[in-house]
């Protein structure tokens, strides 16, 4: 009975697995959506996780191990490399799995899927990988591209960091993208406390601890904290620790009025609203109806009266809103997303170099059309999840020498929770994954000048 168990999540996986590659559908949705569908239970489900995340994420590493043993491999059919990646991921970075197991399990798969031609090739690739090893990562003699198939990230973003950050830094950003991240999530403060919150979820059974970098955050070790009764009741949002510091950097006060103007789904806008105490107002905008929703539902679950959700492109917010209407603004603008890579292990097999050209046009445009709508001394703050200079550092310097009236706010690492104001350059704050084991996150605080 538990091999048939086994073989069915197997199976699940590969078909998952081959519908990310032909589809280019996404992986995290694909997967809670077959969790759900087929009832899987909680100790499938962690195999069925590790198994896509793992063959995902290890992806170019596996293709060059494959490689030698795999003759007219245009010619396979489009299930059979999925399937032996997975296989082949569970022979070298799984030790619960014997050798034997996985390519008994494999042939099992090839056979009811295929062909004997297909199951006898699939078992002979993984045997012969199985008595003479995988080749040498070592004979790759240039260092950046050795680099690149030993952590499965395209050579072209591999080079590009390189030159941004250094080969030692990158290394260690790549390393830390093949491990899985801890879920995080921040105490609502207007409900409870930290303290209460952490009792709550050890009685409902999480194992739970206090976050080093954010006071009002907890690490979740064991458990979904999206499923437990705290989270129903309003007392915690899920969020990573890096996004929850652009509402520090915004330094809200009381009673003001404040525009979240990229919102969804709601995480930062739910937390600038905590912040306020349930005084003032924060409007927050998104492009699509479904995701306004998504805002909204959050905060009615949070209990937060003081957010006011709106379905609008931020780019036309001018038509909307009076010149000077807000003390603060939040730009969390829409980005490449290099800094989540460890969450969407598929994402780095998508995207393109000239893609973040294109993305610096779309976070310009929208620093333009926001930038108006500050009052006086007010402070725009500008963030992405990503961790590429010409998205962050560059597009701020270019708003910068284009809109005279504003300059860097200085007192940002005076906002900043302690643990991070060593990590401040001025009015900027680049979070690499490897710094706390979080998201890669940028932060500008930007002031518009009194006269």
């Amino acid at each position: 009975m538990k091999n048939n168990r086994k073989k069915n999540v197997r199976e699940t996986a590969l078909e998952l697995l081959e519908s990310i590659e032909k589809n280019q559908a996404y992986s995290n949705l694909l997967l809670h959506n077959a969790i759900e569908k087929n009832k899987i239970d909680k100790k499938d489900a962690g195999l069925l996780t590790e198994l896509i995340y793992g063959t995902l994420q290890r992806k170019m590493t596996l293709d060059f191990y494959l490689e030698p043993f795999i003759k007219k491999k245009a010619k396979l059919e489009s299930w059979v490399l999925p399937l032996l990646r997975m296989t082949l991921y569970q022979m070298l970075f799984l030790d619960r799995v014997p050798d034997r197991a996985a390519i008994h399990e494999a042939v099992e798969i090839a056979k009811r899927r295929g062909h004997k031609g297909i199951s006898g090739m699939v078992n002979g690739v993984l045997r012969s990988i199985q008595r003479e090893g995988v080749p040498s990562l070592e004979n790759i003699a240039d260092p950046v591209k050795r680099l690149a198939i030993e952590t499965s990230h395209p050579e072209w973003l591999v080079r590009r960091w390189a030159s941004q950050f250094g080969l030692g830094k990158t290394k260690e950003m790549c390393e830390i993208n093949l491990t899985a991240p801890l879920q995080t999530a921040r105490v609502n403060l207007t409900k409870t406390s930290v303290e209460n919150c952490i009792s709550r979820l050890e009685e409902e059974g999480f194992t739970v601890e206090q976050s080093q970098i954010v006071p009002e955050a907890i690490k979740c070790l064991r458990g979904n904290l999206a499923s437990s009764q705290a989270y129903k009741e309003g007392l915690l949002t899920i969020q990573d620790e890096s996004s929850m510091l652009a509402a520090y950097a915004l330094g809200v006060q009381e009673n003001q009025n404040i525009l979240d103007a990229c919102a969804a789904p709601g995480g930062k806008s739910t937390h600038i609203a905590e912040k306020l105490n349930q005084s003032g107002q924060v409007v927050s905008l998104d492009l699509h109806e479904h995701k306004v929703r998504l805002i909204a539902d959050n905060a009615a679950r949070l209990g937060l009266a003081n957010i006011e959700t709106k379905k609008l492109d931020s780019r036309q917010v001018h038509e909307q809103y009076e010149p000077e209407s807000f003390d603060r603004i939040l730009l969390d603008a829409p980005c490449s997303g290099l800094g989540v890579m460890r969450r969407k292990p598929d994402m780095k097999y998508t995207k393109k170099e000239e893609d973040l050209t294109r993305l610096q046009e779309i976070q310009l445009s929208l620093l333009d059309a926001v930038a108006p709508l500050i009052k006086k001394g007010g402070t725009l703050v500008y963030s992405t999840c990503t961790v590429d200079r010409a998205e962050n550092e560059e597009t701020v310097k270019l708003f910068l020498e284009k809109h005279a009236g504003f300059t860097g706010d200085l007192t940002l690492p005076s906002k900043m929770p302690e643990a991070v104001r060593p990590l401040v350059d001025g009015f900027e704050l680049q979070i690499l994954p490897q710094d706390f084991g979080s998201d890669g996150f940028y932060i500008a605080c930007l002031q518009r000048k009194v006269d």
